[in-house]
């Protein structure tokens, strides 16, 4: 597939200083309405994975599933991360974006 542009873009906003990564840092974002977008790692717990959902669904927060904890670590500098959030409001909004269009790009083939 090559380079992979959702990943480069959490990079970017990662080099904006405009993530938070780990549960702890974006739970906090979420519930203090700082993330515009929040995105959790495929191989992530279904725990994990239903607890982001519950709490993005409350707080009105945009929530993808992508990647693996290690790729989504990597972009951003870390080991691995189970979730990232975003906090820029017009990166959030590119970031879903090139999700929503690799979603549907995978749906045609």
């Amino acid at each position: 597939m090559g380079v992979d542009r959702v990943l480069q873009m959490i990079g970017l906003s990662a080099k904006a200083g405009k993530v938070k990564s780990g549960e702890f840092a974006v739970e906090q974002s979420v519930k203090a309405n700082k993330a515009y977008l929040v995105i959790v790692a495929s191989d992530a717990s279904d725990n994990s994975k239903k607890s982001y959902s519950d709490m993005c669904a409350y707080y009105d927060v945009p929530l993808f599933f992508y990647g693996n904890k290690e790729t989504l670590g990597a972009c951003v500098g870390k080991e691995f991360r189970a979730s990232v959030a975003i906090m820029d409001e017009n990166l959030a909004k590119a970031v879903a974006d090139k999700i929503q269009l690799s979603a549907d790009m995978m749906e045609d083939k």
